[in-house]
């Protein structure tokens, strides 16, 4: 794939209004989550963080569909400390890396030109 194509393929995938939306609530989750640190340190003890977790993991499945980087991100929320890195953002990062590596360039279907005929001599 050409350099140029990779920025016009990740233009191509942000177009799509629900994966805007759902890297808004990746962000929103986690700056919840990182902001509120008190509340969310116990990890999957904390009711308000599975709370949260839960609530972006259903949104963001409904927004862009099952994706498998949410499974290890739902783990990583279950530990104690690890609401200080953004692991929903990182999430959607790859997959709107992933989303932007397999959009096709645009190919054209074009009808061949009617066969030429040549004068007779």
């Amino acid at each position: 794939m050409r350099k140029g194509m990779r920025g016009s393929g990740l233009a191509q995938v942000f177009r799509s209004r629900e994966l805007r939306l759902a890297w808004l609530i990746a962000i929103v989750a986690d700056a919840i989550q990182i902001a509120g640190f008190p509340f969310f340190a116990e990890g999957g003890f904390s009711p308000a963080d599975t709370i949260v977790d839960l609530v972006a993991a259903f949104v963001l499945s409904r927004l862009v569909g099952w994706h498998w980087a949410f499974l290890p991100t739902l783990v990583a929320e279950l530990l104690p400390g690890f609401d200080l890195f953004p692991t929903w953002s990182a999430a959607m990062g790859y997959i709107t890396w992933q989303r932007a590596r397999s959009v096709d360039p645009t190919i054209i279907d074009v009808e061949p030109l009617p066969p030429r005929r040549l004068p007779k001599s």
